[in-house]
């Protein structure tokens, strides 16, 4: 798990995209938060105020808006102390406090892990009842932090939330097209939904990949090689797959992990579509 966040790592975060960032607005949102979250813990024994700091940051990584990373710090305040809708109203604005209600009855839903045909039907009523699309990105980061942490809850909760991130969560990243999102939700679900095969799984992965880190290297350097040859701006990367993909394709073709041919995957990002068939 990454280092604790502070607030100048998300002021950082957001000036450096931003022209003109609200670092005001921002740091008012951060002091309140500390302070009605003061004296309250998390399961794992840190502060509560971990939590909307890791949330405020990973909506920078989404390179979101003031309002949206404003209301990653402040979006359990009206579940979890006695701040009320007027209080965020009146000191961060409509905008924030809109957003605010929009997180906070979302988090009221619970979702029947047992009828899972009903899946899709209550991903659409999350995006219905989110009005802007930014709740929705809040509140799978909010979960994505949440499943991070899920060690700390007892083993009956933890395949309970996981099932439902695997149902939801994890759709909706993939149908917003955030697929670092999606593939890290489904790795942290496989985790804890089937055990033994994810742990099978990362050891083979994580020994085939320190044998193959010359092969990755070698490949990267021959792309690059080429791209700028061909007068093309790209930057290259070499990753293995996410674990819960790889799993996917064992079970639904039936073969061994030898079997699977495309463990490494290979990123060639540009500037625009044309490029990408160039690069082809």
């Amino acid at each position: 798990m990454a280092t604790t966040r502070r607030y100048e790592d998300i002021a950082e975060a957001l000036a450096s995209y931003l022209p003109n960032p609200d670092l005001e607005l921002l740091q008012k949102a951060y002091l309140y938060s500390a302070k009605v979250h003061a004296g309250q813990t998390r399961k794992s024994g840190e502060p509560y105020l971990v939590h909307p700091l890791e949330v405020a940051y990973l909506l920078t990584e989404l390179r979101l808006d003031e309002a949206s990373v404003v209301t990653g710090l402040l979006h359990d305040t009206i579940e979890d102390t006695l701040t009320s809708m007027d209080d965020i109203r009146g000191m961060f604005g409509a905008e924030v406090a809109a957003m605010v209600d929009g997180v906070t009855k979302l988090s009221e839903i619970r979702f029947d892990t047992d009828e899972h045909k009903q899946a899709e039907n209550f991903r659409k009523m999350l995006v219905a009842m989110a009005k802007d699309i930014r709740v929705i990105l809040v509140k799978l980061v909010d979960r994505l932090h949440n499943m991070r942490t899920l060690d700390h809850l007892r083993v009956q909760k933890q395949v309970r939330v996981a099932q439902e991130t695997m149902d939801i969560y994890a759709p909706l990243a993939n149908r917003l097209g955030i697929n670092w999102v999606k593939s890290e939700l489904e790795d942290l679900s496989f985790r804890y939904l089937q055990p033994e095969a994810f742990e099978s799984l990362r050891n083979r992965v994580d020994k085939l990949t320190e044998e193959r880190e010359s092969y990755v290297e070698q490949v990267i350097e021959l792309l690059q090689t080429e791209m700028k040859a061909r007068g093309v701006d790209a930057d290259v990367s070499g990753r293995p797959k996410h674990l819960y993909s790889i799993y996917k394709k064992m079970s639904s073709n039936h073969i061994e992990f030898e079997q699977v041919y495309d463990v490494v995957a290979f990123r060639v990002l540009v500037s625009t579509v044309g490029q990408c068939y160039e690069v082809l």
